[in-house]
């Protein structure tokens, strides 16, 4: 099941199964059987979802753990979101350093990819993601996009 609505930051779209939301952002990758998803624990992880983000962006919640993720990824892709789930509202960090917390220092590119394939942006905060001299890198809903989301936080001034 899928939805779509306005946010500050343009047209977000929100996608679910009766397992949780598998996708969150302005962009959607082709997911057939989340789209035939009509059931009620889809539409309840939907409705679940756009209060979330309604919440986050009239700045009334700073996290999402309370939501239900149905994500598909890689081992690895799946080890990199978890260590993106840690990052703290208001708060960034590297690729350089998530790499070393993966107990890999040289994966920084991998960890990077990885980061790219986050279905869930917003929710697993992938736009906390930092070049190592500070700079806004890369991000699936554009840089434009990622900037709003840091200053809403107030990790930019």
């Amino acid at each position: 099941m899928r939805t779509s609505f306005d946010t500050p930051v343009g047209t977000l779209h929100l996608e679910a199964t009766a397992q949780g939301i598998t996708q969150a952002g302005n962009w959607m990758r082709d997911d057939p059987e989340a789209e035939a998803d009509t059931s009620d624990g889809a539409k309840q992880f939907l409705d679940q979802g756009l209060l979330a983000f309604t919440q986050y962006f009239e700045g009334q919640r700073k996290t999402f753990d309370d939501l239900t993720l149905d994500l598909k990824g890689t081992d690895f892709q799946c080890s990199v979101w978890q260590q993106l789930l840690d990052i703290p509202y208001g708060v960034t960090t590297t690729y350089a350093d998530i790499a070393e917390r993966l107990h890999n220092p040289k994966a920084v590119r991998a960890v990077g990819l990885a980061n790219g394939r986050n279905p869930v942006g917003v929710i697993v905060p992938c736009h906390r993601v930092i070049g190592s001299d500070g700079s806004l890198t890369g991000y699936g809903g554009g840089l434009p996009m990622k900037e709003w989301l840091l200053r809403h936080e107030g990790a930019l001034i």
